[in-house]
């Protein structure tokens, strides 16, 4: 079934179907009959004489110039020509998709004035496959996503660069093997595509997606350092959570013991010590506050990506226009950074864990750096190295976005909310993170190889099973980059999740 967009009700699981998956799309029939009320009203006022921002005047400083009736189509043209100022590499196609969508549901709110065929449009070419080319850096999340988001129109309009069917090609070109036709702009139509926050709610629904799924991944990977490392599961006990109360943190609570029922390795209580060290005792406070956090962000992102964040904003029932700031990208960017810091606190406490496994003075009896041929082989010695360098370097990109602002436009833009630029940090994150993880799943199945693959739950033993169908135990030492890389593919794709949860039932 096609996804029935209408600008209130799009979820962020549609959004990933429609970005990843490539699903269909359509504007429900309310939608189309909105849009068109909306468009008639702009023509009335402009047939009036009405001075408008955008439709009859410049834009931003020249928002005090008169634009005549003749000049308006040149306007919204310019306006696109103008600010297509976006640099760096091209967007990941899925982040394209999102924004396109986004961008969609948006407009068939019938807020923008746009005409119906130009809506029509964007839709024809998210459901046929072309992709404009729009360049990641450039945008400062204040009138929106500008520049970007003029890479987009770029297309619509027969210019710039879009990919087609894997194969990047002038955007007419793409559009003409599409069988879509190019279109003109006129009044409002160019300002109602790029005055908005969908490059950056692109970009931040695909990381909150991942980190959604990196959450379980985190518990897998603790569950399975818990075996190798004989944890006490006693600190998991719902009374201690119940007493504090937290959601994520119960929930994490939650999977660790669904995850090591059965264990012979990790017992309520260990006679040889009493206590677990803060990485892994403290694993539902950690991982639980990132839940909470996560939780947080997907209540913030499921309201942007059914706003109406360009402007002027139309209200024919009310005979208004009204010029405000709902473009402003300050609600993504304070999300945005809080999802940061809550995906870089997995990979903390993760490469605490790996340390611990690693580490012969930590390890509760491993062989040293998890080999058995220390002093001729290294071992995990250099992959903690690594888990440790990606931990740092999150903390550069954690430094928050939203603390940030300059000045543009002539100051009639003085406050700008860097929101694009949290989301963009964010994914790095989010990559460094999923990487770290894999690190310690690694050196946690090495673990439990060296300890003799005894004694597991089924959860654990799952996990541990699917690993190995791709990554064998390391006796002499090995290109680990490789490897590594294995465990960075399974944790994208979401498979080692989807191994455990066949056994688990769905994880929290």
């Amino acid at each position: 079934m096609p996804i029935l967009i209408n600008g209130k009700n799009l979820t962020v699981d549609e959004v990933i179907r429609v970005a990843r998956r490539g699903e269909e799309v359509r504007i429900c029939e309310e939608s189309k009959i909105a849009v068109k009320k909306a468009r008639d009203y702009v023509d009335r006022k402009l047939s009036e004489g009405a001075i408008i921002y955008g439709l009859t005047t410049g834009f931003g400083k020249f928002s005090d110039t008169f634009i005549s009736c003749e000049e308006t189509a040149d306007l919204q043209r310019n306006l696109i020509i103008s600010h297509t100022c976006a640099l760096g590499q091209p967007l990941p196609k899925e982040t394209v998709r999102a924004a396109m969508l986004l961008r969609c549901n948006a407009l068939s709110r019938g807020n923008s004035g746009i005409r119906p065929q130009t809506l029509y449009t964007l839709v024809d070419m998210l459901n046929k496959g072309v992709h404009p080319q729009i360049p990641e850096k450039g945008s400062l999340g204040a009138s929106g996503d500008l520049a970007p988001l003029s890479h987009m129109v770029l297309t619509m309009i027969g210019e710039g660069e879009a990919e087609y069917k894997g194969e990047i090609m002038a955007g007419k070109k793409a559009m003409e093997k599409a069988g879509i036709p190019i279109i003109r702009l006129e009044a409002k139509e160019g300002l109602a595509l790029i005055n908005g926050t969908q490059i950056m709610t692109a970009i931040g629904v695909n990381v909150l997606w991942d980190a959604m799924n990196l959450l379980k991944v985190s518990d897998i990977a603790a569950a399975m350092t818990g075996e190798a490392l004989n944890a006490v599961k006693k600190a998991y006990d719902h009374k201690v959570h119940d007493l504090r109360g937290h959601k994520g943190q119960k929930d994490s609570a939650e999977n660790l013991l669904k995850l090591l029922d059965g264990s012979d390795n990790a017992h309520e209580l260990n006679k040889n010590k009493v206590q677990d060290p803060y990485s892994l005792r403290c694993v539902p406070q950690v991982h639980g506050a990132s839940r909470d956090a996560v939780w947080y962000v997907y209540e913030a992102v499921s309201r942007e990506i059914n706003a109406v964040t360009d402007n002027p904003l139309i209200f024919p029932e009310e005979d208004e226009v009204i010029s405000g700031g709902n473009f402003h990208g300050q609600p993504m960017a304070l999300a945005f950074d809080f999802l940061k810091n809550a995906v870089a606190e997995l990979a903390d406490i993760s490469e605490r864990r790996s340390e611990r496994l690693i580490n012969p003075q930590l390890s509760e009896g491993l062989e040293p750096f998890l080999t058995k041929h220390g002093g001729v082989c290294s071992g995990f010695m250099i992959a903690q190295y690594a888990a440790a360098s990606m931990v740092s370097e999150n903390k550069i990109y954690a430094h928050p976005a939203s603390v940030d602002s300059i000045p543009s436009s002539g100051n009639q833009e003085d406050h700008v909310s860097m929101g694009t630029t949290a989301a963009r940090t964010a994914a790095m994150i989010l990559d460094n993170s999923q990487k770290v993880l894999g690190i310690e799943l690694f050196a946690a199945s090495q673990g439990i190889w060296l300890r003799g693959e005894k004694g597991l739950s089924e959860a654990t033993k799952a996990a541990y099973d699917f690993i190995r169908k791709t990554v064998k135990p390391v006796d002499q030492d090995i290109i680990m980059h490789y490897e590594i890389k294995k465990f960075d593919e399974m944790i994208k794709n979401n498979e080692i999740v989807e191994a455990v949860e066949k056994i688990t039932g769905p994880l929290k």
